[in-house]
């Protein structure tokens, strides 16, 4: 567990394997909730080597001083990343609706 958000990091190692490597992190949003994307690789036994980029979005909840994973959405492609890329700037570039502008 982690107290602050910068130590906050997805590698896990088992049998002395490092089965999810983090590459990198962003941290998007902090304080009682955190929200971090994450870029990272998964060991792929069978090959002996780390697989393709991977990403995930993760929250994590500040309880009794440590931050604590509450959810994540783990984007299984280079192709799904692009695609809510795509979505998300085609939302963010459209004027606001009339009903936000009230």
């Amino acid at each position: 567990m982690a107290s602050d958000v910068a130590d906050i990091t997805i590698n896990f190692e088992e049998n002395e394997i490092l089965k999810v490597k983090e590459i990198d992190k962003v941290v998007l949003t902090k304080g009682a909730w955190a929200t971090i994307m994450f870029k990272f690789q998964q060991w792929d036994a069978k090959n002996e080597k780390y697989g393709n980029d991977c990403y995930t979005i993760r929250r994590y909840q500040k309880r009794s001083g440590n931050y604590m994973q509450k959810s994540k959405f783990n984007i299984s492609s280079r192709d799904q990343a692009n695609k809510i890329i795509e979505v998300l700037q085609t939302w963010t570039s459209e004027p606001e609706s009339q009903e936000e502008q009230s």
